[in-house]
């Protein structure tokens, strides 16, 4: 099912990039979403054609571009095939929204001396940037650092949790 969202996604992006649209929608690579949408099963009428509003798929929760986190096994720095659509939607993304710049975060978990996780961290950051230079966007507009165990998303003491911890996170500049 996961496979399958993606894989919509990624054809609706070519779709939107394939195609020629009136300057005001140049802007957003993706199928907008409109305002409508979100009042459904309202009694109300729906809005006029010119009162709707294009939602950026960076928030849009149904969007591939919602997912903003890498994960990695114990003691690896390569990004993984399962996130590999979603860094690449990222780059297509950044691609189309040169005035965006986003931070790439590289992250571990608590094993390992901390000298060697700020490391580790710092390649997955940079791994990640590569993929994402790869896809199109410009070294401008990524930058990356490592914050090897100090940032946990989880602090429990187990597998589970530092699977949690063991990411590289993508965060855009506001």
């Amino acid at each position: 099912m996961k496979k399958l969202v993606i894989s919509i996604v990624l054809v609706n992006l070519l779709a939107a990039c394939a195609s020629k649209k009136e300057p005001e929608s140049v802007a957003a690579p993706a199928t907008p979403q409109k305002v409508e949408k979100k009042v459904e099963g309202s009694t109300s009428a729906p809005a006029a054609p010119g009162a709707t509003a294009e939602v950026d798929p960076l928030n849009d929760p149904s969007s591939i571009l919602a997912n903003r986190s890498a994960y990695y096994p114990f003691d690896v720095a390569v990004v993984q095939d399962e996130d590999k659509p979603m860094v690449q939607a990222h780059a297509k993304y950044l691609a189309g929204h040169s005035n965006r710049n986003v931070r790439l975060e590289g992250n571990c978990d608590e094993r390992g001396s901390n000298e060697y996780n700020l490391s580790l961290g710092q390649r997955r950051a940079d791994g990640v940037k590569k993929m994402l230079e790869l896809g199109g966007a410009k070294a401008g507009q990524l930058d990356s650092v490592s914050y090897g165990e100090e940032k946990p998303r989880c602090t429990d003491h187990d597998e589970s949790c530092w699977k949690q911890n063991r990411r590289t996170d993508l965060n855009y500049a506001k």
